[in-house]
Parts: C-alpha cells; sequence; structure tokens
C-alpha cells in the first residue's frame, strides 16, 4: 500500500477527446462547459475575439492541476493522436505549454501518444520527466478476421523524445511530490474483462499475441474529503479491474470521480457493458465521465444506470473537483 498524499482540491480540463459540444447544458457545479469556463476566466472580450474553438480528435488528453496550500502541480496525462492537437487546443484554450512539469503515458498506442514530441519540443525543458512503460517501445498492430496484421504507428523512439527524462516503470509509482499516484501494471482479475484479443505485438520477427497490454494504467488522485480520482486513458486492463486496483494500492475505498477511457466498444468489448455498467453501479462514484474508447453504447448505458453522476465528456471541459 502507497500512501498517497492528500491533495486540497484538483482541475482537469480535456484537451483531446472523440467528440465536442459546447452548447448543451452541464448540471454540476463541479463541471464547466468550454465556454462557460473561459468567459468566467477570461471575460467576454476574450470569447469574442477567441474565436477558434478547441477541436476533437480520435485520441486522449487530459491537463491537470493539483492545488495543495499556495502551491499548484501541473501534469499532462496522454497526448492525443495527431503531432500537434494537445499543442493547438492548449493555445485556442489559452492554457500555458510551459506549466506542465510531467508527462504521464497511459500506454503506448498512438491514440494517445501521437503528439508526445510536438509536446517535448514545444515544453522544452531538458529534466521534463516523462513516465513510460519499456512495452510501449514495442511495434505493434491489430489482426483482421482473414489474419493479416495492420500496424498500428510506432511510439516515439528515445531519441525523438531527448531532451526529455524518461522513467520507465512496471510497479505503482508515485510523483508530483507524492501528490499523484501511476498506477504501474494492473492485475487482471475479473473474469468478464478479457483484454483486446485481435492486438498483436512483433516479438523477434514474429507478430505474438498481445491481449493484455501490460503498459496499460492510470492516475489516481486523492482529494481531502472526497476520495480518489481515477483517470483512465484506455482501461485495457478493464475499467473494473482499474478501479479496484487503484483502491487496493491506495488502501481508500471511496471512489470520488471516473473519468476516461473505458475501452467498452468495438463488438467484443461491448459484450461486457452490461456487467461492467452493473459493476460500476456498485462502486458509485459521486462523477463519472467515459470517454474516447467507451463508445456511445457503453456510455448510454452508464446514463442510464447512473444518471445523477454522469457528465458528458467535451473536448474543453473543466472538471473542478
Amino acid at each position: 500500500m502507497l500512501q498517497i498524499r492528500e491533495t486540497d482540491g484538483v482541475e482537469i480540463v480535456c484537451l483531446v477527446d472523440n467528440s465536442v459540444d459546447f452548447i448543451s447544458t452541464i448540471d454540476r457545479k463541479e463541471v464547466s462547459s468550454f465556454r462557460q469556463w473561459t468567459k468566467k476566466r477570461y471575460g467576454q472580450e476574450w470569447i469574442n475575439t477567441h474565436l477558434q474553438l478547441p477541436f476533437a480528435e480520435n485520441g486522449f488528453s487530459m491537463l491537470i492541476r493539483l492545488f495543495t496550500g499556495d502551491r499548484s502541480r501541473t501534469i499532462l496525462f496522454d497526448t492525443g493522436i495527431s503531432s500537434n492537437g494537445v499543442v493547438e487546443n492548449l493555445a485556442r484554450m489559452g492554457l500555458d505549454l510551459s506549466e506542465i512539469e510531467t508527462v504521464v503515458l497511459s500506454h503506448g498506442h498512438y491514440d494517445h501518444s501521437g503528439g508526445l514530441v510536438s509536446v517535448v519540443k514545444s515544453i522544452n525543458k531538458a529534466d521534463l520527466p516523462v513516465i513510460v512503460h519499456d512495452d510501449m517501445f514495442k511495434k505493434r498492430g491489430v489482426a483482421s478476421q482473414d489474419g493479416t496484421i495492420r500496424s498500428y504507428p510506432e511510439f516515439p523512439t528515445k531519441e525523438q523524445i531527448s531532451p526529455a527524462q524518461l522513467t520507465s516503470t512496471k510497479e505503482p509509482l508515485l510523483i508530483a511530490d507524492g501528490f499523484v499516484l501511476v498506477t504501474g501494471e494492473i492485475p487482471r482479475r475479473t473474469d468478464y474483462e478479457k483484454g483486446y484479443l485481435p492486438h498483436k505485438a512483433l516479438i523477434n520477427g514474429l507478430w505474438q499475441p498481445d491481449p493484455w497490454i501490460w503498459d496499460d494504467r492510470a492516475i489516481v488522485i486523492k482529494v481531502k474529503g472526497k476520495g480518489l480520482v481515477v483517470l483512465s486513458g484506455c482501461a485495457h486492463a478493464g475499467i473494473i479491474n482499474t478501479v479496484n486496483y487503484s483502491k487496493e494500492i491506495t488502501g481508500v475505498e471511496n471512489i470520488y470521480a471516473l473519468i476516461g477511457g473505458f475501452h467498452l466498444a468495438g463488438k467484443t468489448n461491448e459484450e461486457r457493458i452490461e456487467e461492467s455498467t452493473e459493476e460500476l453501479g456498485k462502486i458509485k462514484p459521486s462523477l463519472i465521465s467515459p470517454s474516447h474508447c467507451t463508445g456511445w453504447k457503453a456510455k448510454c448505458a452508464i446514463a442510464e444506470k447512473m444518471p445523477n453522476a454522469f457528465v458528458w465528456n467535451s473536448v474543453g471541459n473543466l472538471y473542478q473537483l
């Protein structure tokens, strides 16, 4: 069990997701749409002149700010799919790229690491920590029904990520002075979260089964008086496995907020929507915002199961927890 430190509060801004919605109302005091929070923070004049809205893409990235006393810490979780989407959306939201102190990758897939090189180059800090896992550097792909392999775009090389400082870990890791926990490899214990079966890795020149995607991990934050905030990039480990392991390694039972990709889209993954949603209902997060690879079918099922906790995520959403 790791002694994660309590933070006074956390702000999470969605930089990259599959959808945008700048019009719908959000009936939660902890969540503001892009137009709502930018008007409050920057003023109407900024809105009138700042005509470029942030855009969606099939990827994931969250900007996390932690507040403790008079100190703040800023972490970037994943970097989207396009080479410059994160950097561009940060600029369109009026956010300062130089505030980022650490970059954490949830796993090595291209829709979470596509912007890593441009992020590192734009931040331009020689000592910028980037938290990775050795499996991220494997060549990967997915098998089609006819047996052919579609190769994924490769994870950036260590030379491309230079001058950032890479930290590779399989174990749980505390960062940001102990206020943020990177789960490390997540045990697969449920009988219905079976990984991504068509997934392959190129090992010794041969495509080998790689369904478990062991580099998959989540970020966990403990908010004073509320409980855990769990952010999942894709939950290839299974979102229930992810939540259960987060509770196990922190010793904290209460899940206050659950945000991110739950990987319940696609024919085989959709088969576990009912069981996953039932278990999520038992976990009873105060706020749940599934995004990216969760898929619309699972999002609708979760919204129906937990209508008072559910928030539809959009690029530009601000979560103040």
